[in-house]
C-alpha cells in the first residue's frame, strides 16, 4: 500500500518532537516492509529541512534528510498538481492542496498528518500517526 506523509510527520521524526515522535517514528519504520510505500513531496522535504536546520544546523539537517530520503518515494508535485489545487474551490491553503493532489495522483491509500483539519476537503482517508499505526501496522 502507498501512504503519503505530510511535512509535519517528517519534521516530528527529524526533530524527535515528543510526544508525536512516539508514533511518527513508528509510521516511518513501516517503510522497512516491502508491502508499504511511503510517499512525500519535495516541498515536504524542503519544509522538514527548514525546521531541522533551525534545530540542528545545516550539516546535520542535510544528513538527516539524506537518511530520510532513503526510505521515501518522492511524488510529483508539478504543474498538474498546482493546477488541480488552484482549480479546487474547496481548497483554501495552496500548500495543502499541492500535497493532497500529489498523494491523489500517486494513488496513495491514506494521508498521514498531525493536522487532520488541513485536509478537510480530502477524498483520501486522512489519519493522525497513532490511528494510522493502529490501523495499518
Amino acid at each position: 500500500m502507498k501512504f503519503f506523509l505530510d511535512a509535519n510527520i517528517l519534521v516530528s521524526v527529524l526533530n524527535k518532537e515528543y510526544p508525536l515522535y512516539t508514533y511518527t517514528s513508528r509510521v516511518l519504520s513501516m517503510a522497512d516492509s516491502p508491502d508499504n510505500i511511503l510517499v512525500t513531496t519535495n516541498i515536504c522535504l524542503a519544509i522538514a529541512f527548514y525546521f531541522a536546520e533551525k534545530k540542528h544546523g545545516r550539516s546535520s539537517a542535510k544528513a538527516r534528510i539524506g537518511l530520510l530520503m532513503k526510505h521515501l518515494n518522492i511524488a510529483d508535485c508539478g504543474e498538474r498538481e498546482a493546477t488541480s489545487a488552484m482549480q479546487n474551490k474547496k481548497i483554501h491553503d495552496f500548500e495543502d492542496g499541492l500535497q493532497y493532489y500529489a498523494a491523489l495522483h500517486s494513488n496513495c491509500t491514506c494521508i498521514v498528518s498531525n493536522d487532520l483539519d488541513d485536509f478537510y476537503f480530502s477524498d483520501i482517508q486522512v489519519l493522525d500517526p497513532e490511528r494510522f499505526f493502529r490501523k495499518y501496522a
